[in-house]
């Protein structure tokens, strides 16, 4: 068994979509970054990554790649799953947190989880997403950025 931790952040800014967990979510800021910037999967594939020693995302899908301008996580996500497969790992658990000042996450975690877990090939059960917010103390919330947590478990089959 081996553990993994992975943490991601982007900056809100205007004239970007919110996506976070592969859920489009209503909001007039969305998140900076090279791809579509859903933190909360990228901390999850950083988690994943680690456990089975096999670096973290900008080794994997570097921003300097214009093969990865504005791609989906999910899709992102997907090759992580294959490089488990081929390295002969299966997932255990993940548990995740958003942190967030708003807007309110609680509405969309089960589209979340029903998107990451399909993604991963995994029962819904084996997969954690919550919220939570910085009671407006930090980037996070002031309302400048959004960060997420991740961490797992996997086997080998």
């Amino acid at each position: 068994m081996r553990v993994g931790m992975g943490y991601d952040v982007h900056k809100l800014v205007e004239n970007r979509k919110l996506i976070l967990g592969g859920v489009e979510i209503p909001n007039p800021l969305g998140l900076l970054g090279h791809s579509d910037a859903d933190v909360l999967i990228h901390a999850i594939m950083d988690s994943l990554l680690g456990a089975a020693a096999l670096g973290d995302i900008g080794k994997h899908f570097p921003d300097t790649s214009h093969k990865y301008k504005g791609i989906s996580s999910l899709v992102l996500l997907k090759e992580v799953r294959n490089l488990l497969a081929e390295e002969g790992y299966k997932i255990v658990n993940i548990d995740a947190t958003i942190i967030a000042q708003k807007p309110k996450m609680a509405p969309h975690i089960s589209s979340m989880i029903k998107k990451i877990s399909n993604t991963l090939e995994i029962d819904e059960n084996r997969l954690n997403i919550k919220a939570t917010t910085e009671e407006g103390l930090g980037f996070t919330g002031n309302g400048e950025g959004i960060s997420s947590q991740s961490i797992c478990l996997i086997t080998k089959k």
